[in-house]
């Protein structure tokens, strides 16, 4: 099972992507990840990346598709992988779809988490952080894990605010980019989705409705992925 996972940041999609990792068994790749690893073991992509980030120039898709590539050929592979942060535009799909067909690595299917892009935002400036445990879930835009006033939901600790969760122009210059359904993320989705359409349904697309809470979500995901 071999999968592309799209969603704004906000959305939960690293959250889902575990999970799904852990039901089926496959690793769950990200680009950022690629790219470190890459970096930290000097190798001649690495080397090329680290100049351009040195620089604070992006890495040009010459350098990170081949570092893909190269991710999606190991052993941990064979039997599937989720890839998620990449293709981050319209270029990107193109190139990967290319790519991919020129090496014999067939996509089985793309998910898409859709969520409105408002609450995408607020469920980023809403998180919350417990001092005793950031793995203690505190929202105070969603219900389910809104916070007790300014004090943990689990433990009644105090709660922290993280800078980039309240830094809003970043966080809209990252949805500009995928929410532009011209040449940005979705427009790549919307590629796949294209594509699908000609291919009798190969990849199969997966639109996931991210506005439930994460129970919910996760048994839509898992009920449409057949397990």
């Amino acid at each position: 099972m071999k999968i592309l996972f799209f969603g704004p940041n906000g959305s939960g999609k690293g959250t889902q992507g575990k999970i799904v990792k852990e039901k089926f068994g496959i690793p769950h790749i990200e680009t950022g990840v690629i790219f470190r690893d890459n970096i930290s073991r000097g190798t001649d992509l690495g080397k090329e990346a680290k100049g351009y980030i040195y620089r604070g120039e992006l890495v040009p898709d010459s350098i990170t598709i081949p570092m893909i590539l190269n991710r999606l050929k190991e052993d941990d592979c064979k039997n599937g992988w989720l890839l998620d942060g990449f293709p981050r535009n319209l270029t990107q799909a193109q190139e990967l779809d290319k790519a991919l067909n020129q090496e014999g690595i067939n996509l089985d299917i793309v998910i898409e988490m859709i969520l409105d892009r408002q609450i995408a935002k607020n469920r980023i400036m809403g998180r919350r952080l417990c001092v005793n445990d950031n793995n203690h879930p505190n929202n105070i835009f969603i219900d389910a894990i809104k916070p007790d006033g300014d004090r943990c939901r689990v433990c009644s600790g105090e709660l922290k605010t993280r800078t980039d969760d309240q830094d809003e122009e970043a966080i809209d210059q990252r949805h500009n980019i995928y929410y532009d359904n011209e040449t940005g993320t979705t427009a790549g989705v919307n590629y796949y989705k294209d594509l699908s359409a000609k291919n009798n349904g190969v990849p199969r697309i997966i639109d996931l409705d991210g506005t439930p809470g994460v129970k919910e979500v996760t048994e839509e995901l898992l009920g449409k992925l057949g397990k």
